[in-house]
């Protein structure tokens, strides 16, 4: 079994990119641990460690929108990945938009540039 090198890591954490398998579009970053790892090669689904909840967090286990691992990359250092998934639900960011990316910087703003594709407020209450 692959070990990644996560005394790389911040508090034992790596950056973990959630990629588009069909389209290459990077929907997200978040950071995965030993456990989330382990979880996402035994199942087949995306799993991250919240920094913010300070648990376990499987994608999509509020929302519905759940990430199914097709491809999984890993760095030179053994120290990020890429996971090219297949986005259940049609948007990867609590914002309701498909990816976490959806503002640019436009001079000294952010411009929007994608629509959301639900509305937060009926998916998570």
């Amino acid at each position: 079994m692959l070990e990644l090198n996560f005394t790389k890591g911040t508090n034992g954490l790596l950056p973990a990119i959630a990629q588009d398998a069909a389209t290459g579009e990077v929907l997200m970053l978040a950071y995965i641990n030993e456990e989330s790892w382990q979880k996402t090669i035994e199942t087949g689904k995306a799993h991250y460690w919240s920094r913010s909840r300070n648990k376990l967090w499987l994608k999509g286990e509020s929302s519905g929108h759940v990430q199914l691992v097709k491809e999984i990359l890993v760095d030179c250092d053994e120290d990020t990945v890429i996971f090219k998934v297949e986005q259940l639900g049609g948007a990867a960011c609590h914002t309701g938009h498909k990816s976490c990316f959806y503002r640019r910087v436009c001079g000294e703003e952010l411009e929007i540039i994608s629509e959301p594709v639900f509305d937060p407020a009926k998916v998570y209450g």
